[in-house]
């Protein structure tokens, strides 16, 4: 169990997004982004000795809250980047999103995507339309890939987090869970490279300047708390763990600045914690909700972060994952 390690600093420098963006992003993907429930349970409340307020992104379109940054980001393109196309590298939530928002704006879009990601998630990419090109992400280099592919064919690249458009649309998330659940003590978010969880720490820190805001990554990937406790980015190895939207190898240089910033902490979850999780989820509320949908949630049933007698609000960052493999997760089987 944690309390913040330390006070949120003051930016030396201009953050890459401000509230004002958030606002925007909100307008601009009101039409397009359903405005998703803030699910609760007393049986949750009881477990934390809290009120607990669940934003379910995992009943966003596409599945995720990655829809939100996808759709800001493609519909300020200008008229010859429409028509040349985007690209983008995903794991597959940010793959859907970008594949879905190029067809509703009428965008040619191309996937870079791990051989190993979610077969569901593979095939929802090319059912949007996209072209998906596979690699392997413990032998390539995504960034490296994609940055040459979009330089071949004349795209623009849309990173799955590191990108200002992409951080101000996901924090739209946290403006409505605020909005709609009131005023809260404490927010945690899960993190993979930080487009949510940067994005939600400037919406929250302007709605509500007092408010703990935490980050949760897997234990197997924790290069975020590891970035945190050094004061710079730090890289890994591509972690293995359950949660594969969570498999990023470090921050940004747009993401990491926001959350030193302001974030109170960076925390982990095992993947055990992550199955017990998803089946609180099925069992109690009735929901599906994927593992890296899950790390926000289970830092808080596990008792990582003392929210006893506090408003939390947590993000459920998505529910896509194969019916199969959710079977045999939820059944006991890590492997």
């Amino acid at each position: 169990m944690t309390t913040p390690t330390q006070p949120p600093c003051a930016p030396q420098t201009p953050l890459a997004i401000t509230y004002g963006d958030v606002v925007a992003a909100h307008d601009r993907i009101r039409q397009a982004a359903h405005r998703t429930p803030v699910l609760t349970s007393r049986t949750a409340d009881a477990m934390a000795g809290a009120s607990l307020f669940f934003k379910a992104e995992n009943f966003q379109r596409m599945g995720a809250f990655k829809f939100r940054g996808a759709y800001n980001a493609i519909s300020q393109f200008t008229a010859e980047q429409k028509r040349a196309g985007v690209l983008a590298f995903s794991s597959g939530n940010h793959a859907q999103a970008i594949a879905l928002s190029a067809r509703e704006l009428g965008v040619p879009a191309v996937i870079l995507m791990p051989h190993d990601a979610p077969q569901m998630k593979v095939d929802a990419t090319r059912g949007y339309g996209a072209e998906v090109i596979l690699y392997d992400r413990y032998q390539e280099d995504r960034e490296m890939l994609a940055s040459r592919l979009a330089t071949e064919r004349g795209m623009t690249l849309i990173p799955p987090y590191d990108h200002p458009h992409v951080m101000a649309g996901q924090g739209t998330a946290a403006k409505e869970l605020i909005e709609d659940a009131g005023e809260l003590d404490v927010l945690v978010v899960c993190l993979g490279g930080g487009g949510l969880l940067s994005g939600s720490a400037v919406a929250a820190r302007a709605l509500n300047p007092n408010i703990e805001i935490y980050g949760v990554e897997p234990e197997a990937g924790n290069d975020g708390q590891q970035s945190f406790r050094a004061d710079k980015v730090v890289h890994i190895d591509t972690p293995r763990t359950i949660a594969d939207g969570a498999q990023t190898q470090h921050l940004g240089q747009y993401t990491f600045p926001v959350i030193r910033s302001l974030v109170d902490d960076i925390l982990t979850v095992s993947d055990d914690e992550l199955v017990s999780t998803m089946q609180f989820f099925a069992s109690r509320m009735k929901i599906v909700v994927e593992p890296t949908g899950c790390l926000a949630a289970a830092a808080v049933l596990h008792g990582k972060i003392d929210v006893r007698g506090k408003r939390a609000g947590i993000v459920l960052s998505g529910g896509n994952v194969d019916l199969a493999r959710f079977a045999r997760l939820t059944l006991g089987d890590v492997a």
